[in-house]
């Protein structure tokens, strides 16, 4: 046991003895460890004020908490799906480690294969040195794993309220759906979550804590309450940028992971006068969950917990809207690998942008090392405190995506390159192709960059586990029943 872990669990043994003046040692020695709050935001893409992905955006309470944190504008998933992303992040493991490139049952992810089996959960690390630790919602890729937190305050199964019939996409094999629904954001799980985080806030306890809240919306089905297409009239919506032709300069292989039968393309948006629709839900359900979080930094900031707490705010992947045919994540484009993250140290309210490529893979070292706990030797993100004291600072690491075994995306300051199992590539410079139009891979000036992004490739490629399963188009159920048959 070490120091920390010595005088915390003193500490909780000593309350129920102390009174008067003599707990006042005991405020004093909680000061002393760091607070953690993380918030998650299902399938958010760059579209919040401080990323500036939409101009039609209004998170006023994401703002606020970019306003006194540190701001990553180039930051990326681990992978673009919610149960490989998720499962990354929460074991530090990346996906061409153990072999979860697919969805995953939250109690199967350390089973997942040897090196899987030997991870520690985010969670779990910071209750193995004094932390006492909590949630509520979607965490992991359903809830949480099994005993993974001290409390868990419960999810509502599925992503609903669901109206009696679908409103306008009515594909059984996706959540994809989009309109006003229900009457009142208390009707939404998102709302009892924030209730909940604002609760266990208001609390007193005798250690530190990581407290983590996952929110459902802006994943589909794209329903909230009608104010909130109210905020973003049809008529003022922007649409994102669109070039018919762009997947003409892809490999194959490129087209076939990123089919999606089961969702609308932007040619039936357009043809069926839906497009500015579907923006204006995906704006709306963005600005409810933007309400949600400030319930809970209302709540911070009303507690004795303010000043010592260390707030994150991350979306798990990115999202399309349009761009590149699709309205999904599941692609290593910028559009479905880009997301959201923010970290506000303890005692700092200072407001900073860092423009450096970095994962989400990189928030177990980072968290872990903002609370002065030692380092786990497992983790394979970096730890991006140089960046929250310089942001501007040297910074020699790209941001990898994977999605499938030796599919992955390279992102460093400038490009983005993509290497598919069968030795495909697109390579794109954000410096003049932002939108990732032209795919400039086989051009003779480019060899020597794209020799150089080579370099960041996984060294390991884990075979696909047999506890993770995608089946979302025939690519990807091909690549799951092998995994079973070799089973």
């Amino acid at each position: 046991m070490n120091r920390r872990q010595f005088l915390i669990g003193s500490a909780g043994l000593a309350a129920a003895s102390l009174t008067g003046c003599e707990l006042n040692w005991l405020t004093q020695l909680k000061k002393e460890y760091p607070n953690v709050l993380m918030l998650i935001v299902d399938d958010l893409n760059d579209w919040i004020g401080p990323l500036g992905g939409h101009a039609s955006t209004k998170t006023p309470n994401i703002d606020r908490l970019a306003n006194m944190g540190t701001v990553f504008t180039n930051a990326h998933a681990p992978a673009p799906l919610c149960g490989p992303s998720r499962a990354s992040i929460m074991t530090g493991l990346a996906p061409s480690t153990t072999g979860i490139y697919g969805h995953v049952e939250d109690n199967d992810i350390k089973s997942a294969n040897d090196k899987a089996s030997q991870s520690i959960f985010l969670s779990e690390y910071f209750s193995q040195h004094g932390y006492y630790t909590a949630a509520v919602g979607k965490v992991f890729h359903k809830r949480v794993a099994d005993a993974s937190f001290d409390k868990y305050g419960g999810r509502a199964k599925g992503f609903g309220p669901y109206p009696p019939e679908r409103m306008k996409w009515h594909d059984p094999r996706t959540n994809t759906d989009w309109g006003a629904f229900p009457d009142s954001d208390e009707q939404m799980p998102d709302f009892e979550s924030a209730q909940w985080l604002a609760e266990q806030l208001g609390e007193d306890y005798d250690k530190p804590f990581f407290m983590v809240g996952g929110f459902l919306r802006p994943h589909v089905p794209w329903h909230v309450p009608q104010k909130w297409f109210d905020m973003h009239p049809i008529e003022g919506i922007e649409l994102p940028p669109y070039f018919k032709g762009d997947l003409n300069d892809v490999p194959e292989i490129a087209k076939a992971v990123t089919e999606l039968p089961m969702m609308p393309t932007t040619e039936w948006a357009i043809e069926n006068d839906e497009w500015k629709k579907m923006v204006q839900a995906y704006l709306a359900s963005i600005s409810f969950v933007d309400s949600c979080v400030g319930t809970v930094l209302d709540a911070l900031e009303n507690s004795q917990y303010a000043e010592n707490t260390a707030v994150v705010l991350w979306g798990d992947h990115g999202y399309q809207l349009g761009e590149k045919s699709k309205f999904a994540k599941m692609a290593l484009w910028e559009r479905a690998t880009r997301t959201p993250l923010i970290i506000k140290p303890p005692k700092s309210s200072t407001k900073q942008v860092s423009n450096r490529p970095v994962s989400l893979l990189d928030l177990y070292p980072t968290l872990i090392k903002i609370c002065g706990l030692p380092d786990n030797p497992l983790n394979e993100g970096q730890d991006l405190s140089p960046l929250l004291r310089k942001p501007d600072a040297q910074w020699e690491h790209a941001a990898v995506t994977t999605y499938g075994p030796n599919n992955h995306a390279i992102r460093t300051d400038r490009y983005r390159y993509i290497r598919y199992e069968d030795g495909s590539e697109e390579l794109y410079d954000h410096n003049n192709d932002e939108n990732e139009w032209n795919n400039v891979a086989a051009l003779d000036e480019y060899q020597a960059i794209k020799e150089r992004l080579i370099a960041f490739l996984p060294k390991e490629n884990a075979e696909w586990s047999v506890v993770s399963d995608y089946t979302g188009n025939s690519y990807f159920s091909e690549l799951t029943k092998k995994a079973l048959v070799k089973e």
